[in-house]
């Protein structure tokens, strides 16, 4: 059966899974317990997670609001649309779909702990090598980052680790990308009047290689760690004058930069520079590989 053109009926999009929908439009809970999800307000702004998921239950509630309901309530509301308008939307969605009961328990739930077992100075070659490939200068990896050995079911395994504001370490190696807990943003306060915004560590230590020649103490830093954490990060960025954004050219973070933009000229956009990639290390990667094209072609 062809779908693509199918509406769904009202109790299909009833049926739709909440929390796989806002996952979809670039909200993350803030924490999990047990079925109920705590998320930062989709539908207004917040500092403290008050809107609750019951994944048994499919519902919603904004207790900021006092108001809540099903997946068509919230879409309703969310997108500022007709109830026909969201079934369209919805339409182009199935994967949506709510599992079945065997298959609801969270992946947070199904995901198995890391435990951080020590840390120490990066030096392992297959790491070494991994930043190579990603065109980051082995002394700015050294200066940020740590080679962490931790385990995972069982077996002991090595990454780099980037350290958080909490404690918790994000962790990269070629094969795998994780995080241990507690999960938070990273800030980096040199008393600057600036702020500069990524999302991940590597697009971080990217622009520090771009920004080698500058004093170390010209800007502050927040690597969110995850776009879902913008929120918790304003408090700090904020508090600058200028608040530059090197957010990800994907549908998140492009919502969250429009967002940051509708709300202070304090934002910048400077995803700008990489608008053909997907952040900024990526970018610096395939220029390299471009510049390296049109070297050969001038040879030829």
């Amino acid at each position: 059966m062809d779908f693509r053109n199918q509406v769904l009926s009202i109790s299909e999009a009833k049926e739709m899974d909440m929390v796989n929908y806002l996952s979809a439009l670039g909200h993350e809970p803030a924490k999990i317990r047990n079925n109920d999800y705590w998320y930062l307000s989709p539908l207004r702004e917040e500092k403290t997670p008050s809107f609750k998921v019951n994944r048994k239950l499919n519902r919603w509630y904004d207790h900021g609001l006092g108001r809540g309901g099903n997946l068509i309530d919230f879409g309703i509301e969310y997108h500022h649309c007709t109830f026909g308008e969201l079934l369209n939307k919805l339409s182009g969605n199935l994967s949506f779909q709510k599992p079945h009961a065997q298959m609801v328990k969270s992946v947070y739930e199904q995901e198995p702990k890391i435990k951080v077992l020590s840390d120490f100075e990066l030096t392992s070659y297959a790491l070494l090598g991994y930043l190579e490939q990603r065109h980051i200068p082995i002394e700015i990896a050294q200066k940020y980052c740590r080679e962490i050995r931790y385990e995972l079911n069982g077996k002991t395994y090595y990454g780099i680790g980037f350290k958080n504001d909490s404690g918790g370490w994000e962790i990269r190696n070629p094969y795998f990308k994780a995080s241990s807990s507690p999960k938070d943003i990273t800030t980096l306060k040199n008393g600057s009047d600036e702020a500069v915004v990524f999302e991940g560590f590597t697009d971080f230590l990217s622009f520090q290689f771009l920004q080698k020649n500058l004093p170390e103490n010209s800007q502050d830093f927040v690597v969110l760690n995850s776009v879902s954490f913008f929120e918790r990060a304003r408090l700090f960025m904020e508090q600058h004058q200028l608040i530059r954004l090197y957010l990800d050219r994907d549908a998140a973070g492009l919502k969250y930069c429009r967002r940051a933009l509708s709300m202070s000229t304090k934002y910048t956009d400077e995803s700008k520079l990489y608008k053909k990639h997907k952040d900024l290390n990526d970018w610096i990667v395939n220029f390299d590989k471009l510049q390296k094209m049109r070297l050969r072609q001038k040879l030829r």
